[in-house]
């Protein structure tokens, strides 16, 4: 016997892409409604299913489509981040804007969320991510950073081990007698 809703059982376990698509949509419209809502879908571990729906080649169109739609609609209201935090690795670069968002918005007010988002990897997945300038991810990203000393920012920065790699083969040592 599962505790889980049936329309995540149906997400998880069904091979049939209506019975899917149903479930998805179900999903969506139960976690759009208010960060609790959404928190609850988010614990029973839906969000990788649907993107793995979403994502899947084999998924038919309306598949595609409602899982998509209900991952945006559970995240623009999640703000649950450890239930996020896996689509930070996973999530292509239309989903995880919406992702990305969600943590612009709760770090900047929650010192320890700030302090877990480090050492779970996800600041220094943050920077590894590839925006436009003056899209609205980068500008999600810019409000991550700002929730940091610089100095961690850049600690997390693609490349900087090797920066200071150089600084050190390019440093003249101080000789003293």
């Amino acid at each position: 016997y599962s505790r889980k809703p049936k329309a995540v059982v149906s997400t998880q376990s069904t091979g049939e892409d209506h019975i899917q698509a149903a479930a998805a949509w179900a999903l969506g419209q139960a976690g759009r409604h208010t960060p609790e809502h959404a928190k609850a879908v988010a614990q029973a571990n839906v969000l990788p299913t649907l993107l793995q729906c979403y994502l899947r080649a084999g998924s038919s169109e309306d598949l595609q489509t409602k899982a998509k739609k209900a991952l945006k609609n559970i995240l623009q209201k999640c703000v649950h981040l450890p239930a996020l935090e896996p689509l930070l690795h996973d999530a292509p670069p239309n989903i995880l804007k919406h992702v990305v968002a969600q943590f612009s918005k709760v770090l900047p007010h929650d010192p320890k969320a700030r302090r877990l988002f480090v050492t779970s990897g996800g600041l220094k997945k943050v920077q590894e991510i590839k925006a436009e300038p003056g899209s609205a991810l980068m500008e999600y990203i810019n409000v991550i950073n700002g929730c940091y000393p610089e100095e961690i920012v850049r600690y997390y920065s693609p490349g900087y081990s090797e920066r200071l790699l150089e600084r050190i083969d390019n440093h003249m040592p101080i000789m003293t007698q």
